[in-house]
């Protein structure tokens, strides 16, 4: 296992199709937060954080996180930036959206409509810059 955690190598190619599942977990994330399903909003916002990480990775450098432990996609996303500001910025939006996966996946707390609006904007955030990052990447 190396420091990042578990990875696969991807075709650069294929990260439009994360970039894809991105942009529909952030739609769905909206939709939910828009009709008050906060636990709703709060997990799509966490996958489209995920799915917009992996575009980014697989563009840049050809491999994602397959660990279950999804921190280690953060750390892959920094070091796949050569820890540039802005990778940092972005791994630390997905580490925030992370931080509330398990509790509200996994335990009795429910998302509040605050919880939910923040983790709707960090997850568009994240979801746009990959936008970015895969186009400059010309995959």
């Amino acid at each position: 296992m190396t420091p990042q955690g578990k990875t696969v190598e991807t075709p650069r190619r294929l990260a439009r199709l994360y970039l894809v599942k991105a942009e529909q977990f952030a739609a769905e994330a909206g939709d939910a937060l828009a009709s008050s399903r906060y636990d709703a909003a709060m997990l799509n916002a966490v996958h489209a954080g995920i799915s917009a990480s992996d575009a980014v990775c697989v563009a840049i450098g050809g491999r994602r996180s397959s660990d279950p432990d999804h921190q280690h996609a953060a750390r892959l996303l920094e070091q796949t930036g050569g820890g540039s500001k802005e990778f940092s910025e972005s791994a630390k939006r997905l580490r925030m959206l992370l931080g509330k996966k398990n509790a509200v996946e996994y335990e009795s707390r429910v998302t509040s409509k605050s919880d939910a609006t923040d983790a709707v904007k960090r997850a568009g955030r994240l979801v746009s810059w990959a936008g970015r990052i895969v186009d400059d990447a010309r995959v």
